[in-house]
């Protein structure tokens, strides 16, 4: 080997750590913001991970996600959004209304994907859900128009109960909007509503503590990140208080009741999807806020039989899921 051929042999060598620090440096990262810790959402997050997938990133390999989870503390979340900035992340994936209203707070430029479950415009976070416009856009699940539907389908269930419980989380930015929908549906059924207001665990075994006092009859539960986080909690109190409930589909398939509402996994499968797209270069901007339509409605006869309540016929037939 000649002079020429061993000095450019070392300025390979020299150059290739270099090309590698460099795109290493290069691989986006997805700052995942969740108000309920990653365990609680555990199936949730594989679902947006294999929305991500469908769009050819894949953790670990092209593209990297930090987690931040405010684990229920709802006010620890802008903290959460203002490190996902400071570390300049690719772009931010909002679960959740709380999540997304502080990454809303937390940035203008770095484009931000969120999974709701209200209208979006209604909240603030955009001015269109067809031009979003700014940076950021997203999936709205249909939480907020099953709230009535929730209410019908536990009054069939218990037409004897004149006073209906709503358990909010008055934290989550969706509380008056979605309290609204329920009382506008509690008229027309001819029952009354009473809000119940919860935003730590603590403060859920106050709430179920007081129904027999209230004489509440039955119970819905709104859709908040910390109620999912705390499904197990919630069918225990069930059982205790022997409190009709009705939440989302995975509180049926925990043991509760009966659940109806969006299919959460595929909401977050979608947002990956979006997520993606951001990812390969589209501008939130162009991107129409996308809806998750495939509601479900899951009936749980083991908790039925606890409770000492006979499903209807017509109620069995049009469910998605019967859980013997």
């Amino acid at each position: 080997m000649n002079r020429r051929e061993i000095i450019a042999g070392l300025g390979s060598a020299v150059a290739w750590p270099v090309v590698a620090r460099a795109q290493q440096a290069a691989t986006p990262v997805v700052g995942v913001l969740n108000a309920i810790s990653s365990a609680g959402r555990a199936h949730e997050l594989a679902a947006f991970r294999q929305g991500l997938n469908e769009g050819g990133y894949v953790e670990g390999r092209n593209v990297a996600i930090e987690y931040r989870s405010a684990d229920g503390q709802y006010e620890q979340l802008p903290v959460l959004a203002a490190d996902l900035v400071r570390r300049r992340v690719t772009v931010i994936a909002a679960l959740g209304a709380p999540a997304a209203v502080a990454a809303k707070v937390a940035t203008t430029t770095i484009p931000i994907v969120f999974e709701v479950g209200a209208d979006p415009v209604e909240m603030g976070l955009l001015a269109s859900l067809s031009r979003p416009g700014g940076n950021i856009t997203g999936v709205v699940n249909l939480n907020s128009e099953v709230g009535p539907k929730k209410l019908q389908l536990l009054y069939e269930l218990v037409p004897t109960a004149t006073l209906i419980g709503l358990l909010v989380n008055p934290a989550n930015p969706n509380n008056e909007i979605r309290s609204k929908d329920m009382r506008a549906g509690a008229r027309t059924l001819g029952v009354e509503v009473d809000v119940l207001r919860a935003s730590t665990e603590r403060d859920i075994d106050e709430v179920f503590a007081s129904l027999v006092q209230k004489r509440v009859g039955a119970l819905v539960i709104n859709p908040d990140p910390l109620f999912t986080g705390g499904i197990e909690q919630l069918v225990a109190l069930t059982v205790r208080y022997a409190m009709p409930t009705i939440y989302n589909r995975e509180f049926a398939t925990a043991g509760g009741l009966i659940g109806y509402g969006v299919n959460l996994a595929d909401a977050y499968r979608l947002t990956g999807v979006y997520t993606g797209r951001v990812l390969a270069g589209t501008k939130p901007a162009d991107l129409p806020v996308q809806q998750s339509t495939r509601v479900e409605l899951v009936i749980n006869l083991k908790m039925a039989k606890t409770l000492g309540l006979t499903i209807p016929e017509t109620l069995l037939a049009t469910a998605d899921e019967v859980i013997q």
